[in-house]
């Protein structure tokens, strides 16, 4: 049966070519082949296929002279390209929908310049969930360190422009108010490396080759040991947010992307109304039930960039990254009105109770990036809410200072024009692209991506994303080109290939591709990688 959905699909993405190449298509001819799919993928078991399908012929008449345009075409069957895409894999027919944890996977950043071990270790730490990132010379890879926020750290002891042991020192000096795991990979196995490694900070140190089960025990061991640190060091034991101690390095490094990116950030305090109250008339059994619940709406409230720190008894302090106040705001006054709406058991027996907080929102000004000063602003205004009757927001007053929500600007470079739709469809479904005004343009090639001119019109952030093998200009020679702009800085670039070599792959991260992928690849893990881009941008 997997033979028929294979011809299938090959054939339904061979029409769906065809027609985004077409200027116009009659609706008659869209309703005929909206009912041969659902025939077809009814009796061989494409059960989203067949109903999608059906769906988006119910919208239509066949008897209907309309004519689709290109562009409405594409709209209209998006949904269809994203599930022949998908239906590729089967593997991932349960779990297309699923995304609550696409985001949550260990990230390692591996410093090697080696591609053949990258690509390996890509594949191998891949399938058991993990996403490897990869950086081939020191200082991008001190950059991405900052960037990503990686859950361990792998460093090859030789790389083209610096010894990995001068690489450890200096992302050490940074990792002072947070526990990174980081090991040292090496082809050296002299007792000098190794001893020189742990003293310099190493937490372990991998000979390779070595068996591949060992290697992925061990750095399981030191995930493992970096969520128990952080679990005991940076987590409250009760709500299970943040604690103070995450406090300023997390500040700290908002501040360094609103310097460099100028990355709006605001900051929130909190605080329930009468509390004391609270402990004192139905117990603090039930207090702790309150606080708990309360830090669990908002976590689920927030994104995932944002962060929940639990300030003091039944204060919490939030810093949301590209968030104006009045969007801070927003967001609050829906959990407050969710929160005051809660009801809490009472000691007594049948008896409940209701809370409610107030808040104060200071979005962070530019003259103005020291830590205590913030918390003393927004601080005044969580004062003047209670003064004013509590259960309330307000908002630090701006004087006629204006920021603009953040624009990335993404630019998809393929032949293929599914995998452009397909590519498309994700980005501007991603969660990490909600507070992002995106421009997304699509090119068939390298020349005509250079002849737009579009890659040189702003000085806004570019995400860009390249196939390898291109007719005029493949993907290679876009990079090459893009990475001798004088504002190359600007460019976050992703290589898709079908090739595998080594000369190629290697060839891309040292021409400062920040991450690849290979054909044909899981749209899941591909949403993942380029969610993690995006999140660097922001």
């Amino acid at each position: 049966m997997n033979n028929y959905k294979q011809e299938l699909i090959r054939s339904v993405r061979k029409k769906l070519e065809t027609w985004l190449y077409q200027e116009s298509i009659r609706q008659n001819e869209l309703v005929q082949f909206l009912h041969s799919i659902s025939q077809t993928a009814a009796v061989i078991g494409l059960d989203r296929a067949c109903d999608m399908a059906q769906s988006l012929m119910s919208q239509m008449n066949e008897n209907d002279e309309k004519e689709w345009t290109k562009e409405s075409i594409q709209e209209l069957l998006n949904p269809l390209i994203s599930i022949f895409y998908y239906e590729e894999y089967p593997e991932l027919n349960e779990v297309i929908e699923q995304k609550e944890g696409l985001y949550d996977k260990k990230l390692i950043l591996l410093i090697d310049d080696d591609s053949s071990f990258i690509m390996f270790l890509k594949d191998v730490l891949g399938e058991i969930g993990w996403v490897v990132m990869a950086a081939a010379d020191s200082d991008r890879a001190l950059h991405s360190y900052y960037d990503l926020r990686p859950d361990c750290v792998m460093i090859a002891t030789h790389i083209q422009d610096n010894n990995g042991l001068d690489v450890l020192v200096a992302l050490k000096e940074g990792m002072r108010q947070q526990f990174v795991p980081t090991i040292i990979i090496t082809r050296d196995p002299s007792k000098e490396t190794r001893v020189k490694s742990y003293r310099l900070g190493a937490d372990d140190y991998i000979p390779v080759p070595c068996e591949m089960d060992e290697f992925i025990v061990r750095v399981n061991r030191q995930l493992e040991r970096k969520q128990a640190i952080d679990d005991v060091m940076l987590l409250d034991e009760l709500t299970r947010v943040y604690n103070r101690k995450y406090l300023q390095p997390s500040f700290e490094r908002m501040v360094s992307q609103f310097k460099r990116r100028k990355v709006v950030f605001s900051m929130a305090l909190i605080d329930l109304d009468c509390f004391k109250q609270v402990n004192e008339k139905h117990g603090h059994m039930a207090g702790d039930h309150v606080l708990v619940n309360f830090a669990r709406m908002v976590k689920n409230t927030l994104r995932q960039s944002d962060i929940i720190i639990r300030y003091g008894s039944d204060e919490f302090l939030l810093l949301l990254p590209g968030a104006q106040a009045k969007d801070a705001k927003q967001v609050l006054d829906r959990i407050r009105l969710s929160f005051s709406q809660e009801k809490f058991a009472d000691v007594r027996p049948d008896q409940t109770f209701q809370c409610t907080f107030s808040a104060g929102v200071h979005e962070i000004q530019e003259d103005e990036l020291d830590l205590k000063r913030n918390i003393e602003i927004v601080g005044q205004a969580l004062y003047e809410a209670k003064q004013e009757g509590r259960n309330m927001v307000k908002i630090v007053p701006v004087n006629n200072i204006i920021y603009h929500q953040k624009h990335i600007h993404v630019g998809i470079v393929d032949d293929d024009p599914i995998i452009r739709t397909m590519l498309t469809d994700i980005i501007r479904k991603s969660k990490l692209t909600d507070d992002i005004i995106l421009d997304i343009q699509t090119f068939k090639d390298g020349m005509e991506f250079f002849e737009s001119n579009w890659y040189g019109e702003s000085a806004e952030p570019y995400l860009i994303i390249l196939d390898g093998m291109m007719p005029r200009m493949d993907g290679i020679e876009v990079l090459q080109k893009l990475r001798e702009l004088s504002f190359q800085e600007r460019f976050t670039i992703m290589m898709l290939t079908s090739r595998k070599s080594d000369q190629d792959i290697s060839r891309a991260l040292l021409l400062g591709a920040d991450d690849y992928m290979t054909k044909p690849f899981k749209p899941l893990e591909l949403e993942t990688r380029i969610g993690h881009l995006i999140k660097r941008m922001k």
